[in-house]
């Protein structure tokens, strides 16, 4: 299996883009996070900082499983903004890799046109980006290898979505147990 690539912006929606993180690190997949800013420090909407792994314009995707993109504002707007970001979500989708986005993030597929024909959700309100998608209001959707998660409530189980297209359902089975998510 190839790296999951977790993208980060300034105004990131912190619950959003740690719960990915470490859902899927415990799942053990290998993850690598990525600034899109100069700086590879990466401020959240909350205050919290991350020092990310690398920055794009320093990374190589040739092992590129899934990229995915936290929302928050104006975090989800700077990687709509980011031009090496858009190629690579192209090529992405392109050669039927998986690309997720969560809260305002689906927003980036929507402009990119990416989501034409599929199934979506994301925060309420931002379904008017979603340019040809069906709008959803699911809490998670999964159309092909498009995952979409509505928001910091649905981070845990957006990540399980994302441990799930990757490993199968016996990996979510087990990560539920440890983390005391069945009753």
């Amino acid at each position: 299996m190839g790296t999951v690539y977790v993208f980060f912006a300034d105004g990131f929606e912190e619950m959003e883009a740690f719960a990915a993180v470490d859902i899927l690190r415990r799942a053990e997949v290998k993850v690598s996070m990525i600034s899109v800013t100069p700086d590879e420090i990466v401020k959240g909407v909350h205050g919290v900082s991350v020092l990310c792994d690398q920055n794009i314009v320093n990374a190589d995707f040739y092992d590129a499983e899934m990229l995915v993109l936290p929302g928050g504002l104006p975090g989800a707007q700077t990687l709509n903004d980011c031009e090496d970001l858009q190629r690579l979500l192209k090529k992405q989708v392109e050669n039927d890799k998986t690309v997720a986005a969560i809260c305002a993030a689906p927003m980036v597929l929507g402009n990119l046109g990416l989501l034409k024909g599929r199934r979506a959700t994301c925060y309420p309100g931002f379904d008017k980006y979603l340019e040809g998608a069906e709008y959803t209001g699911a809490m998670v959707e999964k159309d092909g290898n498009l995952i979409t998660g509505k928001g910091p409530g649905a981070a845990i189980e957006f990540a399980l979505a994302l441990v799930e297209h990757l490993c199968g359902k016996e990996k979510v089975k087990d990560l539920k147990n440890a983390m005391c998510l069945t009753r």
